[in-house]
């Protein structure tokens, strides 16, 4: 109890409480920006906390960590430009919602379910912290490869009604994948002899050419300029409301549930993050809504699925890394050396010799997550209605911080060139019709099934059957039939119900 009563009060320190709102002013600045993730801002500024103590250094950088994910989250609303990979799904439902006058809506639930999914994470690691990450630990080569198996049977979903298309849009996303050296033999693959990506097509660029540069160069040979005025300012006369209705709070109760509870446990798997646990609870989502055509149009399910699943994976990684010493994604490894920093090792003993620091990340995440909700809907109406600009000038503003942000990621000319490159494969695609959803989780989970099942294959000596007779491997094998089969069953009852006449 005096190690409670410790780390909650050592929060309340004035300095304490200035530099956790200096990170989240920050966090949303790097969440907001394209290019600038919640990753590079955590690096960028840990030098600094060098010069600080632990609860105030902890504070700005946890500021960063869960002011940047919800941020992310409003250029992927009003630009369909995700500000941070873990933004990519919820673009899908919210960037719709925008179109049709719903952006002050979709920004509430944006930091409505942010808060839900950061707060129900942070309780389920001061409750539950040990056991996620003594699960988390049986994760070897096998079960990683099932993990991302599971992830691929979703493109299925994620296509819609364009089955064919979206599995062509996946295969490319893995064949992208491919591209950089041989993750078991360090033999260079598809690089033509470039030096720049023997680590791979970087993912931010390829994000943010697909979702931000191909809809600029729709809207741009599409001459859809209605007296130089942008789609977005008939969205920002119609904002309508930022906070969600009673019947709309009904709708999205379950998704938020599913959010929280599948994004706290993926982002508490090593190197899962918050980007795939969104895509995994949306398409989830869409399975068992009682409307599933309206995902991917303007679903306010689909939104707070993937809202909240993206920011529950923030507590999800916390856990493994305080718990275990094994980060849970970029940004909580960083967050090890920021530790390291001030003396503190993370891992089992952590509890017990530092119980106080523990109790203070703890409540400095809930006192972030409650802080940066309130400014994201304080801020609804000021940011939908800055889309009131001219449709040139918009489209200059989204390219200019493109390049910035694909340059940005690693001081490379070679990211902008590949995220313009992106920008064309979008266009394409957006005049064919074939979904990006696929392509994109291709491109996340390519390289974690192939090294994955290759690292399996070598450590059973080629015994594919001992792979799958393991528990979890077994249990992520079922998961994907059932992944695959179940929209038949849904379409066969579907068909006995409503017969078509003879």
């Amino acid at each position: 109890m005096d190690a409670l009563i410790q780390g909650f009060s050592a929060i309340f320190q004035p300095m304490v409480l200035l530099y956790l709102v200096a990170g989240l002013l920050m966090g949303g600045l790097f969440g907001a920006l394209p290019g600038l993730t919640a990753t590079m801002g955590v690096a960028l500024l840990t030098p600094i906390t060098f010069w600080l103590n632990a609860e105030e250094g902890m504070a700005m950088l946890l500021g960063i960590y869960c002011g940047a994910i919800p941020a992310g989250g409003i250029p992927a609303l009003l630009l369909n430009i995700p500000g941070t990979p873990a933004s990519i799904a919820a673009s899908w439902d919210g960037y719709p919602m925008a179109q049709r006058g719903e952006a002050g809506l979709a920004l509430g639930i944006n930091s409505l379910f942010a808060l839900i999914g950061q707060v129900v994470s942070v309780l389920f690691l001061a409750i539950a912290a040990f056991p996620i990450a003594s699960f988390s630990l049986r994760f070897g080569p096998p079960e990683y490869f099932a993990l991302a198996l599971f992830g691929i049977s979703l493109m299925a979903g994620v296509s819609g009604n364009q089955l064919a298309k979206g599995m062509l849009s996946g295969i490319l996303g893995l064949v992208i994948s491919t591209v950089g050296l041989d993750p078991m033999m360090a033999v260079a693959r598809f690089t033509f002899g470039q030096a720049e990506f023997f680590d791979g097509i970087a993912f931010v660029p390829v994000m943010i050419g697909l979702f931000g540069v191909g809809e600029v160069f729709h809207q741009m040979l599409a001459h859809r300029q209605q007296q130089a005025v942008s789609v977005g300012a008939a969205v920002a006369t119609r904002l309508g409301r930022v906070f969600p209705s009673a019947a709309t709070w009904k709708r999205m109760w379950l998704p938020g549930a599913i959010g929280s509870g599948i994004g706290t446990v993926v982002g508490a798997i090593p190197a899962a993050g918050g980007d795939i646990a969104a895509v995994i609870c949306w398409e989830q989502t869409r399975r068992l809504s009682r409307k599933p055509e309206e995902f991917g149009k303007g679903s306010v399910e689909g939104l707070a699925a993937s809202t909240t699943a993206c920011n529950s994976a923030i507590g999800g990684a916390m856990t493994t890394m305080l718990t275990l010493g094994i980060p849970g994604d970029a940004p909580s490894a960083i967050l090890i050396g920021a530790l390291l920093i001030h003396g503190v090792q993370p891992g089992p003993l952590l509890f017990r010799d530092n119980a106080p620091l523990v109790y203070s990340i703890i409540a400095l995440m809930l006192l972030a997550a409650l802080m940066i909700s309130v400014l994201g809907i304080i801020a609804a109406r000021p940011l939908a209605a800055a889309l009131r600009v001219p449709k040139p000038w918009l489209w200059t503003a989204i390219l200019l911080l493109s390049v910035v942000g694909s340059y940005a990621l690693a001081n490379s000319v070679t990211d902008v060139w590949v995220m313009l490159a992106a920008g064309v494969l979008g266009l394409a695609f957006r005049w064919m019709e074939i979904p990006l959803g696929p392509l994109v989780l291709g491109l996340i989970l390519g390289p974690m099934m192939e090294s994955n099942l290759r690292r399996a294959l070598i450590l059973s000596r080629g015994d594919w059957p001992s792979i799958f007779l393991r528990p979890i491997v077994a249990f992520f094998v079922v998961a994907t039939v059932l992944s695959l089969v179940w929209p038949l069953i849904q379409r066969y009852r579907k068909g006995r119900h409503n017969p078509e006449p003879r």
